[in-house]
């Protein structure tokens, strides 16, 4: 909040001590946040499956889901600390993204004055809100990594006949390996990296030998923790389930093409002021004396593969522009330097419109999805009526299952994966047959939603759980969690 009045005086100043900054605001913005248990539904899902890691479940085969196995155990790390999940899960985000404020502020350096580089970070934190991407998505943790990744690359570029390339590619690209156990996309901001060091071993007079073995080298580097988690998983003979869930199933999943272009056309107009000050204001205004083209021209490949990699799998949620948003932090960084009347415009129309979004947008998020109390009374109205019996989430908030302590009928606990259109052939199951296999169990208690819902439902699966419903369940209860309404059906007795 501190640099952003700065700019009522027509410039961002340069502020001590960048952590504390950067710590502050951070926490300012997420105080509405924290503490909510189904604030964002990928992050209760992640939470739920470290908690049941922790009771002894093996992701991808006791529990579903096709993100990568680090990005779990991140999770499993929650629960090794004595103080609330929720709670650590989101403060490890905060710390994970003031990290990388200061990656992007050191990096900004080279391309803009101080305190621009320093406004760099600020708008970092202040976007991460507005794209639904502050708390513990996928990209608040890997973006860290493949920061500190491009950081090494970039140097390297500028270092003609650098003895130590190979080792600073082999860093870089085991960095990139690590991000890529939180999110495979990571794998275009890979290539990218990649194909800039092996054009500066090219410019420094490698013959295709050595390219081709210092490439190979790279990319090995880049896989060896994926390999790893392999390895384990074929040690104890789930390696189909593995290669299933992480490599095989995003190929089966659809997408829903009008919610997916109105979610683009809106993230489009929210980076209007990133458009603004990378592509207007470069041709208004001087470049800074400190400016280097070479960096600049890196960061700009970096911020065409991380777009690419946006781009590339079609559903477009807001929050898979969170890597793209480290080098737009970048490119923007000049334009929040300037001081003279006809320039100030720029940093102030980014900064001025991330501080607006990071305040509305989670206002609004916490209005659709409710509060701590509202969570707490749905988990005890439908714990009271397990009886011992398992809990089936087949629309609402799989957090239900870790704050009722419930058994889960289904190793598909993300509702979505048996709900929704989209995910029918990507589960390797049909879900007719593992819903009906469900309802064979006789769950103590079923959810449904009675609202509205974001995509395009199942109806086959639907029609199996209406009919259940109708013939062995009755509704005793029905509960709102923020603007959302659902019914609880428990099992006739």
């Amino acid at each position: 909040m501190i640099a952003i009045a700065g700019l009522t005086a027509g410039r961002v100043r340069l502020l001590p001590r960048s952590p504390l900054l950067y710590l502050a605001l951070g926490l300012a913005l997420r105080l509405p946040m924290f503490g909510k248990p189904a604030f964002q539904s990928d992050e209760q899902f992640y939470l739920l499956v470290g908690q049941r890691m922790a009771e002894g479940a093996l992701p991808f085969v006791d529990i579903w889901d096709r993100k990568p196995y680090g990005l779990f155990l991140l999770y499993r790390g929650a629960f090794a600390l004595p103080f609330d999940p929720v709670l650590t899960y989101q403060i490890a985000g905060l710390v994970f993204s003031v990290l990388t404020a200061l990656v992007i502020e050191r990096m900004a350096r080279r391309i803009a004055s101080p305190g621009a580089a320093q406004a760099a970070g600020l708008a970092y934190l202040l976007y991460q809100p507005v794209f639904n991407v502050a708390l513990g998505q996928s990209p608040v943790f890997y973006n860290l990594p493949v920061a500190v990744a491009a950081g090494l690359v970039l140097d390297a570029r500028l270092r003609s006949g650098d003895g130590a390339l190979f080792r600073r590619g082999t860093a870089a690209m085991l960095l990139v390996g690590l991000a890529l156990q939180i999110k495979y996309s990571v794998v275009f901001e890979g290539m990218g990296f990649g194909l800039m060091l092996l054009a500066r071993g090219r410019a420094d007079g490698w013959r295709l030998p050595r390219l081709a073995a210092a490439g190979a080298a790279w990319v090995f580097a880049a896989l060896t923790p994926t390999l790893l988690v392999l390895t384990g998983y074929a040690a104890t003979g789930h390696a189909e389930a593995f290669l299933q869930a992480n490599f095989l199933s995003i190929f089966g999943r659809t997408v829903d093409q009008a919610d997916a272009f109105a979610q683009l056309g809106k993230e489009g107009l929210a980076l209007i002021p990133f458009a603004l000050a990378i592509v207007r204001a470069p041709t208004r205004l001087p470049a800074l004396p400190e400016t280097n083209p070479a960096m600049l021209t890196g960061i700009r490949i970096w911020a065409f593969v991380a777009l690419l990699g946006f781009l590339a799998f079609g559903t477009w949620y807001d929050h898979y522009l969170g890597p793209v948003l480290v080098p737009l932090c970048l490119l923007a960084s000049p334009a929040l330097g300037r001081t003279a009347p006809g320039e100030r415009w720029y940093g102030r129309l980014l900064l001025g419109f991330g501080l607006l979004g990071a305040l509305v947008v989670p206002a609004l998020q916490v209005r659709e999805r409710g509060t701590a109390k509202d969570f707490a009374a749905a988990s005890a109205a439908v714990a009271r009526e397990l009886h011992g019996r398992c809990l089936y989430v087949y629309e609402s908030d799989s957090a239900l299952y870790r704050t009722t302590s419930a058994c889960i009928p289904t190793r598909f606990a993300y509702p979505s994966h048996l709900n929704a259109m989209n995910e029918a052939g990507a589960l390797g199951v049909d879900p007719v047959t593992e819903v009906s296999r469900i309802l064979a169990t006789r769950p103590g208690v079923i959810v449904v939603a009675e609202s509205s819902r974001p995509n395009l439902p199942n109806l086959r699966t639907r029609a199996l759980i209406r009919k259940a419903l109708a013939g062995s369940y009755e509704r005793y209860e029905g509960l709102s969690i923020g603007t959302r309404k659902f019914g609880l059906y428990r099992l006739k007795r």
